[in-house]
């Protein structure tokens, strides 16, 4: 018997599944949020050398102070970096004769423009110039502790169990988010950046795994469209955040206070029924299944719940095991399923953040640019939601791929209108994203679902690091990056091609089951749990 058989009798997708959406909804807000709060906080207001020990017998004003004493860049603009190794009086007269006149860095300090941003860590450590560095490796210390947090909580949800695994990122990740706002230097802030990543992508790991797991076959695509909705409203929300809290300390503590909520409600989340089963915990996955038909008004099955029928779900696999990573590569199916999806996200992330980082143009102010990025994917994850179905996840996938690759080729040979297509390219590397995380958590079976999820998920921010030095490439040649991107979104379309399609197919629930698939080729491959049949499993008394 099948855990899907007991998940149609109470329900597959009643209030019950309603409330484990909603509650997974609000605690992922936050974190598209958190992964583009780097866009704000680190922003780099326009800013120039301090002239104020400049000795004034002159009694000049703050624009003379500056005329005399920074040089001009080609456009016009005060140089940001440099000033006259000596004031240069003669530009109050003549501005063109300074320009033989030595400079050097900047000797006091910058001044920054406060019109756009009253505060962010770039003007609290100056981390500008030759300091520069240190404001991009702000993003890439976050997205590392991202990394390694993936693989730590898709290992100990899998051992401990999902419920509790989520609160410890619900609580860890606030803390030490609301810890970074007392940063008190740039080396303080940066290792409590590294922490908050670290624990907040446990929320997304552990909620996606938990949602998937409690729904039937029929519904499981509209929870993955839903999840990877949240992303989008949260990037959208965000531009509205950053609009008005222009303080990097503040914006911090606004995008975080929704994880208060989340913990409050966390007392409604369940665990996931198929991992207590799994590790033989019958007991409390009767009370949840109860609890669930309940909810759902299926009172009339809550007698066939018991310890006795749920285990004759339990295989003997799963009896005595602990799973950890290298479950992921100890037999033939698991290794291959492993490596495939691992290299499917590291394409798949490459392209949407290369497309991401490098959309430029728009003439909006960053707030408008915010919510165009965000705005975007709205239009592609609701296409998603009624291609999943229609055509299969495998072929989603693949599509929104070779359509992410076709507008980066067309960027190359037709320059004009570039950002027009790199949006609409923005929009197709979205689908793919929304499309992934689904199609991957139904290939792992549920023993090693979030250490697979983990995996993924590691190999993800690592194509998200990687992203930044593929745009660098422009040194090189213009293109080139473009190119890059464009050949790994092919590459990523002809690794999902392929992998088993999981439409209307059972969520394998041990390595065992991954393992005895029919012998087909790559895209015929279809997991030997049958379609269930529509009649109930008991009989109604």
């Amino acid at each position: 018997m099948k855990f899907e058989n007991v998940l149609a009798d109470i329900n597959g997708f009643g209030k019950f599944q309603i409330m484990i959406i909603a509650i997974n909804f609000l605690g992922r807000f936050t974190l598209p949020c958190h992964f583009m709060l780097n866009n704000f906080v680190a922003a780099i207001p326009t800013h120039h050398c301090d002239t104020s020990s400049l000795d004034d017998f002159l009694n000049l004003s703050q624009a003379e102070r500056i005329t005399v004493s920074i040089p001009v860049e080609t456009d016009g603009s005060p140089s940001s970096c440099r000033m006259f190794a000596k004031p240069q009086y003669q530009l109050l007269l003549n501005s063109s004769d300074a320009t033989d006149a030595s400079t050097v860095p900047c000797q006091d300090g910058w001044v920054y423009d406060n019109t756009t941003f009253k505060s962010t860590i770039t003007s609290e450590w100056d981390l500008v110039c030759d300091r520069r560095g240190k404001n991009k490796a702000t993003a890439t210390i976050f997205f590392v502790g991202v990394m390694f947090g993936a693989i730590a909580f898709g290992s100990l949800s899998d051992r401990f169990g999902r419920r509790i695994m989520l609160l410890v990122s619900y609580v860890s990740g606030m803390l030490f988010a609301v810890a970074s706002v007392f940063s008190t230097t740039y080396v303080m802030f940066a290792v409590l950046r590294f922490f908050t990543g670290f624990c907040i992508t446990g929320i997304v790991i552990v909620s996606s795994a938990l949602c998937v797991e409690w729904v039937d076959i029929e519904h499981r695509k509209l929870v993955g469209v839903i999840d990877s909705l949240s992303w989008t409203f949260g990037n959208t929300g965000f531009a509205a955040i950053a609009y008005f809290v222009t303080d990097w300390r503040w914006l911090i503590l606004s995008v975080t206070s929704p994880l208060i909520l989340a913990i409050i409600t966390w007392r409604w989340m369940p665990d996931s029924a198929r991992w207590l089963i799994a590790n033989g915990k019958l007991d409390q996955a009767e009370t949840y299944l109860k609890k669930c038909a309940k909810i759902n008004q299926r009172e009339d099955f809550i007698h066939t719940l018991n310890e006795e029928t749920l285990s004759m779900i339990v295989v003997k696999e799963t009896r005595g095991r602990t799973y950890t990573y290298l479950d992921l590569v100890r037999t033939p199916k698991m290794r291959k399923i492993a490596l495939k999806t691992g290299l499917l996200w590291l394409c798949i992330a490459t392209t949407f953040y290369g497309i991401s980082f490098n959309i430029a143009g728009f003439g909006l102010n960053i707030y408008l640019t915010q919510f165009t990025y965000a705005i975007i994917e709205l239009p592609a994850k609701i296409s998603v939601y009624y291609l999943l179905d229609k055509i299969g996840r495998r072929n989603t996938e693949v599509g929104a791929l070779l359509l992410s690759a076709l507008c980066l080729g067309i960027n190359i040979v037709m320059p004009k209108g570039r950002t027009v297509v790199a949006v609409v390219g923005k929009g197709f590397s979205s689908a793919s994203f929304g499309t992934v995380v689904l199609y991957s958590s139904e290939l792992f079976p549920t023993v090693v679902r979030q250490n697979g999820m983990g995996y993924n998920s590691f190999m993800g921010r690592f194509g998200v690091a990687v992203s930044p030095l593929i745009l660098l490439l422009d040194e090189v040649w213009k293109e080139l990056p473009q190119v890059v991107l464009c050949s790994t979104a092919i590459l990523g379309g002809l690794v999902a091609k392929t992998l088993a399609e999981t439409r209307n197919r059972c969520l394998p629930e041990t390595i065992e089951d991954v393992e005895e698939m029919h012998k087909k080729t790559p895209h015929q491959i279809i997991f030997v749990t049958p379609i269930l049949p529509k009649k109930k499993l008991y009989p109604q008394k």
